[in-house]
């Protein structure tokens, strides 16, 4: 099921539990997906662009969650951190640990990469291949990890 009729499925439902927190949090989700279509630029929204959209919208909620627990915030960072949770909910599941390795080792066999100074190529490739699967930071800590930076 597409993302959208999953987010207005679920909009009517929290709209009928009156579930504030998830209510704010999907119509954040829905208001992303209607600026991404009225954009002008005439793209489709597959499933990547649905997962990178959801993830600018998680980094930016952890962004503000970071800044106030800074600035000893609780009542902001609880809000935000809830919005978190049911954002997540519509992601895949992302590769760590073992997982991200196995998928890394391969990369770097099919590039060919031996040392430290193939790190852009195994990134490319990478971020090609695992975009929306893994974090852009873990991807960059395991591929210097195994080339051995």
């Amino acid at each position: 099921m597409p993302l959208e009729e999953r987010i207005n499925k679920d909009l009517i439902a929290a709209m009928k539990a009156k579930d504030e927190v998830v209510l704010r949090s999907i119509r954040a989700i829905k208001s992303a997906i209607l600026l991404a279509k009225t954009d002008g630029s005439g793209d489709v929204i597959d499933e990547a662009r649905e997962v990178q959209m959801l993830q600018k919208l998680l980094k930016s909620r952890q962004d503000s969650y970071d800044i106030y627990v800074k600035n000893n915030r609780p009542e902001l960072a609880e809000k935000e951190m809830e919005e978190i949770r049911v954002i997540k909910r519509y992601l895949p599941a992302m590769l760590e640990g073992a997982e991200l390795e196995a998928a890394l080792r391969a990369i770097i066999a099919e590039v060919g990469a031996s040392s430290p100074k193939d790190m852009g190529k195994v990134m490319g490739a990478a971020n090609k291949q695992l975009a929306g699967k893994a974090e852009g930071r873990l991807i960059s800590e395991m591929v210097k990890k195994l080339l051995g930076t």
